[in-house]
């Protein structure tokens, strides 16, 4: 199935990996400084995996094939690099909410109090999930990847993928359920 042409598409971003650098990470750095900090919950070590995100995609640019887009590229590189920091043990940190490390669009301070607060008692029900449910969760709703994308980021089969990702969103609705959030 070809791919459309955009900024998802290797074709999009010039052949020379001096110059994709530059468009790679205007394009995607805050999405992998997100995910690396949701892997991490630690700032400063997302940003040293986000740096080295980008070193590996300007040593690899030229043997990148882009048969997958370039953010499902640049995704599984991040959480490959998280894995690693964290010696597999990935499944047990407890995230802080990756939204809040994006500018907030202009609300009144109760509105953006209320937004906060529902971003954040979701995702304190995400990370009761185990590790590879809240993971898909993430990628899915955070990321905006499809379930193809997160099969080829986190190296499994996609109905895997879409069984978690079923089978997350039926646990996040009973806990949000039961705290009486969820209408």
């Amino acid at each position: 199935m070809p791919r459309p042409a955009g900024p998802n598409d290797k074709s999009s971003f010039p052949e020379n990996p001096s110059s994709a650098l530059e468009g790679l990470m205007a394009e995607y750095g805050s999405a992998v400084l997100r995910t690396a900090y949701f892997y991490l919950a630690d700032r400063h070590l997302a940003e040293d995996v986000s740096q080295e995100v980008f070193i590996r995609a300007y040593r690899n640019w030229s043997t990148f094939r882009g048969e997958s887009s370039v953010k499902t590229w640049l995704s599984r590189i991040t959480i490959n690099l998280c894995k690693d920091r964290l010696g597999r043990k990935a499944a047990q940190e407890q995230p802080t909410d990756p939204v809040l490390l994006t500018k907030a669009e202009r609300y009144s301070a109760e509105e953006e109090a209320m937004a906060r607060w529902n971003r954040t008692e979701i995702l304190r029900h995400v990370v009761k999930l185990p590790s590879h449910y809240h993971e898909v969760i993430y990628l899915f709703y955070y990321l905006d990847l499809s379930t193809r994308e997160i099969a080829e980021a986190t190296g499994s089969p996609e109905g895997t993928v879409r069984g978690r990702l079923h089978r997350a969103r039926e646990m996040l609705s009973g806990y949000l359920e039961k705290e009486g959030l969820a209408r």
